[in-house]
């Protein structure tokens, strides 16, 4: 968690500094927009280093102590946060294209809704994904 705190503002820094590089058309500031990109990345590998030893430690004292695998848990949420992300990409599609359709033949409501909700069965999916994650932990 200490190293998101530390993280988050770093970030944000950076990327305003290259929000300002960017409206200059040099090459100076290519060479910055460059030099900031790479910290960008190295801050990254620290912080992806950082969050792949955590758990580890974090799992040896969790096996020792009965508590639930940290890598379990990342897991479930990747799990809910795509399914959740794909079923809200897949609804906004398929909902105006319900509206579309039903502001012409309002006699299709039923096929629509039908649609709309398979859609709506991909964050299902990943719920059940998390559960059986956090049950195998």
């Amino acid at each position: 968690m200490l190293t998101w705190l530390i993280a988050l503002p770093v970030l944000v820094a950076v990327l305003g500094a290259v929000r300002l590089l960017r409206q200059r058309r040099t090459r100076h500031a290519f060479r910055w927009l460059l030099a900031a990109n790479l910290t960008l990345l190295g801050g990254a590998l620290v912080v992806l280093a950082t969050a792949l030893t955590g758990p580890a430690q974090a799992s040896a004292q969790a096996t020792g102590s009965g508590g639930v695998n940290g890598s379990a848990l990342i897991g479930a949420a990747i799990a809910v946060a795509g399914a959740s992300i794909g079923a809200a990409i897949a609804v906004a599609y398929t909902g105006a294209a319900a509206l579309a359709a039903l502001s012409e033949r309002p006699e299709m409501f039923g096929r629509t809704m039908v649609i709309v909700g398979l859609a709506e069965g991909i964050a299902v999916y990943g719920l059940v994904v998390a559960v059986l994650l956090i049950g195998k932990a």
